[in-house]
């Protein structure tokens, strides 16, 4: 009979966490549509059409599901956001099982689900298409399967653990601080005997083969990513500054939830899963003594939500607490719902501007780009014919190059070159430099190596990101000296 109960509790909870899945999803999908494309995701595009083992700034997955996506359902806005929100609502369905793999029962699951679902972080990545809610995805399926280890003792799914990490290695290469912290982590607990089974070394071995493409592509290209990494940096922020940020990344009222979580792992009721505890704290404290990007820990979030959501389950099961339970999962959702606006495409920008006094990059990075192709087609309508057949465009970086190829009307532009990142790599192909139309440089730039340099037209955007505000569209002509693209190009290589 008690058999019976627990998988019809199982079945009953698993229904509650596809149910929340879903609800992201349609979420998702009701505002796929809106604003415009994401920067990266008009490089992501353009990476489709250069098919490579790698790329400067990231490994070979997006590219390719780029190209995968273009030749079968499009890659309209509303095309590419299918894959993020259905990664999206994965993340929600593995924490509420992590959950239930710690320990914990239908209400522990329903509390993880609820704060992935409405956690502000997984939001704005689940509208993009983009390698980070992947990437996210995949630390938390490689997390519940190590809870899972640990719970059954069961050495052979570290194999698992290295297929998923090869995958994640496809995707993004910040994973590594995963697995480094990981490492750490099991030379710091009794789970160090894993290191002497020899399926914790397959694992890894499997692991490895998911970086070897990139590794071969970096080896044949003169190591780009490295290049890469050593310009990208964190943004300066303090250890207190990293910290602060966390809050509203996960959401407020879901860090008392987190707190829980991690102490949970350092108690005794929770000592057979402090590896987990362990690996949460290692990827914290490298990333923030780097200087990453505020964003990194994010994809380590579910270990958390998961601990914390049994600690919860199993103190609201005191008879005068009770009542703490739905208020707790409406709160989280109600905050969920009232921060979600500020990093999902779902109220116009002057609303949001008016509502949360900003807008912030998730949405500012999706603005103007219609504005700016439609600008630079004038001026290249505008040009004299003899122009006009020499003419390329130049932009300054990869967002606004992959506008203008994803969003210009067929022939109404030339060839357009970049030299950020891989555009640098696709080199500047036919283009002469002859006559450049250049997207984002000042005219100081090319002062002393063209007669003519003309400011044609300055592109505005109310809403754009700061530093595609204002942005000059400039003409440059009849060169003082010889000029030979192809060997002046290392000149424009710029890896950030």
């Amino acid at each position: 009979m008690q058999s019976k109960i627990n998988v019809e509790e199982k079945s009953v909870a698993l229904k509650t966490l596809l149910a929340l899945a879903g609800t992201s999803f349609v979420a998702h999908m009701l505002v796929a549509g809106n604003y415009g494309y994401f920067r990266d995701e008009l490089y992501y595009i353009a990476d489709g059409r250069h098919l490579q083992l790698g790329y400067v700034d990231q490994p070979l997955l997006m590219g390719w599901l780029a190209a995968l996506l273009h030749v079968t359902i499009g890659d309209s806005l509303v095309a590419i956001h299918i894959i993020p929100a259905l990664a999206c609502a994965a993340i929600i369905v593995v924490t509420g099982l992590m959950a239930r793999e710690l320990g914990g029962g239908r209400v522990a699951q329903l509390v993880a689900g609820v704060a992935a679902l409405f956690a502000v972080v997984f939001m704005a990545t689940g509208s993009i298409f983009s390698m980070d809610v992947l990437d996210q995805l995949w630390w938390a399926l490689a997390s519940l399967i190590v809870v899972r280890l640990l719970r059954r003792d069961a050495p052979r799914l570290w194999l698992l653990v290295g297929l998923v990490a090869a995958i994640a290695l496809l995707t993004k290469l910040t994973v590594l601080f995963f697995g480094f912290a990981l490492v750490l982590a099991l030379l710091v607990t009794p789970e160090r005997r894993y290191l002497r089974t020899p399926w914790l070394w397959l694992g890894g071995g499997i692991a490895f083969l998911g970086l070897l493409p990139d590794l071969i592509w970096n080896a044949v290209n003169g190591l780009p990513t490295v290049d890469f990494w050593r310009h990208y940096g964190g943004i300066g922020a303090s250890p207190l500054a990293f910290f602060s940020t966390q809050i509203g990344l996960m959401n407020p009222i879901a860090v008392p939830l987190a707190v829980a979580g991690l102490v949970f792992y350092f108690r005794r009721t929770g000592v057979r899963y402090r590896l987990l505890g362990w690996t949460f704290v290692f990827v914290y404290l490298v990333l923030t003594l780097i200087g990453t990007k505020p964003y990194f820990p994010a994809p380590a979030y579910p270990i958390l939500f998961a601990a914390g959501a049994v600690v919860f389950e199993r103190w609201a099961l005191r008879p005068r607490l009770a009542w703490i339970k739905p208020v707790y999962v409406a709160v989280l959702a109600l905050a969920g719902i009232l921060l979600a606006p500020d990093v999902m495409p779902i109220l116009p920008p002057a609303a949001v501007v008016h509502a949360y006094g900003s807008l912030t990059q998730p949405l500012s990075d999706r603005l103007g780009w219609d504005m700016l192709t439609q600008t630079v087609e004038q001026v290249y309508a505008g040009l004299p014919p003899a122009q006009r057949a020499q003419a390329c465009v130049f932009t300054s970086n990869y967002g606004e190059a992959g506008a203008l190829q994803q969003l210009a009307a067929p022939g109404r532009l030339p060839p357009v070159i970049s030299g950020h990142n891989n555009y640098y790599l696709w080199g500047p192909g036919t283009c002469t430099g002859q006559v450049l139309i250049a997207v984002g440089s000042s005219p100081a730039d090319f002062k002393g190596t063209y007669a003519n340099i003309v400011v044609a037209a300055t592109h505005k955007c109310q809403y754009c990101v700061p530093y595609e505000q204002d942005l000059p569209i400039i003409v440059v002509s009849n060169p003082m000296i010889p000029i030979d693209l192809a060997r002046l190009w290392p000149l424009v290589k710029h890896y950030d």
